[in-house]
């Protein structure tokens, strides 16, 4: 049986408008999640997480793809902050980025990223990045259960 099966909701924490459009088209496109949120900076990531403010309503996302290179927190700071609460820790979280850099990658992974992606300057190479996305996270692996 495949995650397809119930309801993905994926939150997106990005703030280049292109990339927002370029990923949220081909999640849309493939079908990829029944719900895609976005938040355009680290503490409207937080916030939309924690459900506080305008998102005090919104549903709990089953993962998050995060960009590294964030105004107000950077990704940094949002990964960290959600592998150390207790009550978000399990949500998978995507580093999608277009950093390569070792140090960024190292800093990801130490705070605990589920994977680090480089984001692809092609737009083929970037579809063909999402359709793994999709082939891994949605169809292959078993999400948590919502809390």
């Amino acid at each position: 049986m495949t995650q397809a099966s119930r309801p993905i909701h994926i939150l997106l924490v990005e703030d280049n408008e292109g990339d927002i459009l370029l990923i949220t088209e081909a999640l849309e496109e493939r079908k990829i999640a029944n719900k895609i949120s976005v938040a355009r900076n680290g503490e409207q990531a937080l916030d939309f997480i924690e459900r506080r403010g305008d998102f005090k309503n919104s549903p709990p996302p089953d993962l998050i793809i995060l960009d590294v290179n964030l105004p107000r927190k950077n990704g940094h700071e949002v990964l960290q902050y959600i592998k150390e609460t207790e009550h978000l820790k399990q949500i998978p979280v995507i580093m999608l980025t277009t950093s390569s850099s070792e140090s960024d990658i190292l800093r990801s992974y130490k705070n605990h990223a589920n994977c680090y992606i480089t984001k692809p300057v092609d737009a083929d190479e970037f579809l063909n990045a999402m359709t793994k996305i999709e082939n891994f996270w949605i169809s292959l692996v078993k999400l948590p259960s919502k809390v």
